[in-house]
């Protein structure tokens, strides 16, 4: 049987996707729904072609769809659909404690008649955290909520040294549950490469601040 990954690019996805494979989950597809209008991943601002690139180096194979603001249980239908013509039995996700999030997808994953995977569901965040460094994760906070105290964290690298600074701070949840904070993952032994990207732009949009990633191009 095969799986797909329904990722975002942060750090949650990436370690599910680590323990379905140590579960000897064949997992092919790495599912992604951007927005339409900027080509970036709503929350995380991370650029479309990034994303591409991670599900390569992950060993995946890239199912991208685009969304308007409106638009994005159309486009998830769409995923099950075409999930379904590819013969996969189900798709892993990484939510830990979000019992509505969780909900949403898993009515309508199991109504598509394909299994719903949650490895990391109702584990301590801060476990997850100092999972994902253990693991030799790499990844950077890429946008912050500037209404949850998160500021201080944006661009900062997922090591050692941040995950303490979480689990001490009494204002938010150290795996960013409540949308603190987002990340992008872009090395680690998954993967077969480490994406390239270099720092860009910081910009500000509706309560939140974002640090923007530029790809290298290989020219």
């Amino acid at each position: 049987m095969t799986y797909a990954l329904m990722s975002s690019g942060g750090k949650d996805s990436t370690l599910a996707l680590d323990r379905a494979r140590r579960e000897d989950l064949d997992v092919r597809y790495f599912v992604n729904i951007y927005d339409g209008t900027t080509q970036r991943v709503r929350f995380h601002g991370v650029r479309r072609d990034l994303i591409e690139l991670q599900a390569h180096a992950l060993g995946l194979e890239p199912i991208m769809k685009e969304a308007s603001e409106n638009g994005f249980e159309a486009a998830f239908a769409n995923v099950l659909q075409e999930l379904k013509q590819r013969d996969v039995a189900g798709i892993v996700f990484g939510n830990v404690s979000l019992s509505d999030v969780r909900g949403w997808y898993e009515e309508r994953v199991l109504a598509a008649g394909l299994q719903h995977l949650e490895p990391l569901w109702g584990e301590p965040s801060i476990e997850l955290a100092w999972e994902v460094v253990e693991r030799g994760y790499q990844a950077l906070i890429v946008s912050v909520d500037l209404t949850k105290g998160a500021a201080e964290f944006l661009q900062r690298e997922f090591d050692a040294d941040l995950v303490t600074d979480l689990g001490c701070s009494d204002d938010l949840d150290p795996g960013g549950e409540q949308g603190e904070y987002h990340t992008f993952t872009y090395d680690g032994p998954e993967f077969a490469n480490a994406i390239p990207f270099v720092l860009g732009e910081t910009v500000e949009k509706k309560g939140h601040r974002f640090i923007d990633l530029e790809p290298v191009s290989d020219q």
